[in-house]
């Protein structure tokens, strides 16, 4: 069961090119799933639709609570994958898992920052330290360009185009896309790779990355979450780091920007994923009515 797991996982990475947070959550849930069928002495090869039903149904939170149906539907999305490539692999001919209904979750809205709050979270970082130049920079990118975590952690040297106020960015599926930025994020950028990076480089990690942690290597996810959290906290606003890509596209519409623009600026395939921003900004221009309208 393992050594299939982990063959899922080289699958999902190298042919399908998944990014490496989708890669962990569908092989956790397959993980989960072959335990399951390993401890009733039933196959993988040999599951069929009542089984992979059953598990589902009786998968639990933490807290003992059944998955919301966002949840469910990514843990269905997951099984097809993995018996998708046991069909490509010769070992059944038919994906149970197709004959499965996922359940539609409800289109949420995504929290956003004021523009007020952006910048008293960017403001609240001390750039006297090296690691405070490379936040302060970070972040301002983070914002000025609308770019997922993994967009900012994987960007590299050469990447950065400073003459020309432009990105190159790595997204989803290994698209690339040109995504400029503004002044007050090149005015950082510059200040941390003149000042801040050198003093955080190791010899002995040599790396091409930008963002580093303070031991010279790459700086992770989990590293820039927790220091997102941190400065928050001290600023006294809430969000996580992907609020300020959501703050990106909703401050670009309320600004004027056309829906394709945005689209293209954030990377998404399909402009429907990026039209669940026009309510944020709807929403904003209705409080704007009610507040400073006679009529509102």
């Amino acid at each position: 069961m393992q050594r299939l797991l982990q063959i899922y996982r080289d699958y999902l990475a190298i042919e399908r090119h998944y990014s490496e947070a989708t890669v962990d959550t569908y092989s956790g849930v397959v993980g989960r799933f072959l335990d399951y069928l390993f401890e009733a002495g039933i196959s993988p090869v040999e599951a069929d639709e009542g089984q992979i039903s059953f598990w589902l149904m009786n998968q639990r939170t933490p807290e003992g609570l059944l998955p919301d149906p966002r949840t469910a539907a990514r843990g269905i999305s997951a099984l097809r994958s993995f018996f998708r490539f046991l069909v490509l692999e010769d070992l059944r001919k038919d994906n149970p898992a197709l004959l499965l209904e996922r359940p539609r979750p409800g289109r949420r809205l995504p929290d956003t920052m004021s523009l007020e709050e952006v910048e008293t979270f960017l403001e609240q970082i001390d750039i006297a330290s090296p690691l405070g130049l490379r936040d302060r920079a970070l972040f301002e990118l983070i914002y000025s360009c609308g770019l997922r975590v993994s967009e900012a952690c994987g960007l590299s040297l050469d990447r950065y185009y400073p003459q020309d106020l432009v990105v190159r960015i790595v997204g989803k599926g290994d698209a690339e896309r040109f995504v400029p930025m503004g002044e007050a994020a090149k005015e950082q950028l510059d200040s941390y790779l003149s000042f801040g990076r050198p003093r955080l480089v190791s010899m002995r990690h040599p790396t091409n990355a930008v963002f580093l942690n303070h031991r010279g290597r790459p700086l992770s996810r989990k590293g820039m979450w927790k220091r997102f959290k941190e400065i928050a906290l001290e600023a006294g606003v809430e969000g996580k780091i992907h609020t300020l890509r959501h703050s990106f596209a909703t401050h670009l519409l309320e600004g004027g920007a056309d829906l394709r623009s945005v689209q293209e600026l954030l990377g998404h395939r399909d402009i429907t994923t990026t039209q669940i921003y026009t309510h944020v900004a709807e929403g904003g221009l209705h409080r704007a009515h009610r507040e400073f309208h006679p009529r509102g």
